[in-house]
């Protein structure tokens, strides 16, 4: 066995998931064993403790703790196995290929689906983006890589890179905040003002469900964020669009920091829960009019209603900046038609006058 490490993430390496940052540097590990040091509390980052799913980026340092040499790799636990034995079925080759929105040599788009996860890990299943990157490669050689990722039931824009250096350029562009991103989302109510900024901090709430999905972020004050153990600063930008009385409105949103459920705890924090949001919102609190509740009834949806609409970003190759709009889900299209709202009347960028 090692002993403990302090290991500093370094510049070259970018901004990656812990987990698969970890098991490039120690090929010993597995997911079930990195997921099992979060759990614990032994695999810690900056002193706190992450899930494998967590970001880390350049100058954060990892806590590794006493792990096998090499050579006495641990069994891969069942559910590991069975994912490196699935292959991918024709259905979802035919359905990840689908859903590329745009692509060149250097960059893949995709306009994620709601309910399909972007990577494997606790609670999320077999079925994930990342395990059908295969289906991808589109006659190129290397399989494409992870830049960023959307919570399960958020669809929209999502950057594949199809190398190792496109990936860390994409990923120094989200960490330097040149890429922007756009979501739509239907809130209950309208907020007030209609145009602002929320900047609450985060903190993951104590406790755990069952894999890891029961968990909430909780919203700080940003006078107590410092105060708070854990908490991060979190900035999002939010516009009125267009609403239908008091009840329910369109919202155009920017997370200036990527935290994690950030657009939907900082909504719920301002009183305007996105439509479909249970975990928000209440999955019992029914819109009976007054502006609150996540679930309006009758013909709309209850799925989340939250897009990832648009995104900007500096080609690392061409330098040229590119600007990719994904069309919404099919629940999001049924739900703006009995609304009246009409997708192409909205500005590209409702913020434009304010920048």
């Amino acid at each position: 066995m090692s002993s403990v490490q302090l290991i500093k993430v370094t510049e070259d390496e970018g901004e990656s998931r812990l987990d698969r940052w970890l098991k490039k540097k120690f090929p010993v590990l597995t997911q079930g064993a990195v997921e099992k040091m979060c759990r614990t509390g032994q695999l810690r980052v900056d002193g706190g403790r992450v899930k494998a799913s967590d970001r880390i980026g350049p100058g954060m340092e990892v806590r590794v703790p006493p792990l096998p040499e090499a050579g006495a790799k641990a069994p891969e636990s069942r559910s590991e196995a069975r994912r490196d034995a699935t292959q991918i079925s024709p259905a979802d080759e035919k359905m990840i290929q689908a859903a590329v929105l745009w692509k060149d040599e250097h960059i893949i788009a995709l306009n994620k689906p709601a309910g399909l996860p972007s990577q494997g890990g606790s609670g999320q299943g077999d079925r994930h983006v990342d395990g059908l990157l295969e289906a991808l490669k589109f006659g190129y050689k290397d399989r494409p890589k992870m830049v960023h990722r959307l919570d399960k039931d958020t669809s929209g824009v999502l950057l594949i890179a199809r190398t190792d250096r496109v990936a860390r350029a994409l990923s120094e562009s989200f960490r330097l905040k040149t890429t922007r991103k756009i979501y739509w989302a239907a809130v209950a109510g309208v907020p007030s003002p209609k145009k602002g900024t929320i900047r609450y901090g985060l903190v993951k709430a104590p406790g755990h469900g069952r894999g890891g999905e029961g968990e909430k972020m909780l919203c700080i004050h940003p006078s107590k964020v410092d105060a708070t153990p854990d908490a991060k600063r979190a900035t999002t930008d939010f516009a009125v669009i267009d609403g239908l009385g008091s009840r329910v409105s369109w919202v155009g949103l920017v997370p200036i920091t990527g935290r994690t459920h950030q657009l939907r705890a900082h909504m719920a924090e301002l009183g305007h829960p996105i439509v479909g949001d249970g975990k928000y919102g209440g999955s019992g609190q029914e819109n009976l009019g007054d502006g609150w509740g996540s679930q309006l009834g009758g013909e709309i949806s209850r799925k989340l209603h939250l897009h990832a609409r648009t995104i900007s970003f500096d080609h690392p190759i061409t330098k040229k900046r590119i600007t990719l709009t994904a069309p919404l889900p099919d629940h999001m299209v049924r739900t703006w038609k009995t609304l009246g709202w009409i997708e192409g009347e909205a500005p590209l960028d409702p913020f434009e006058d304010d920048r």
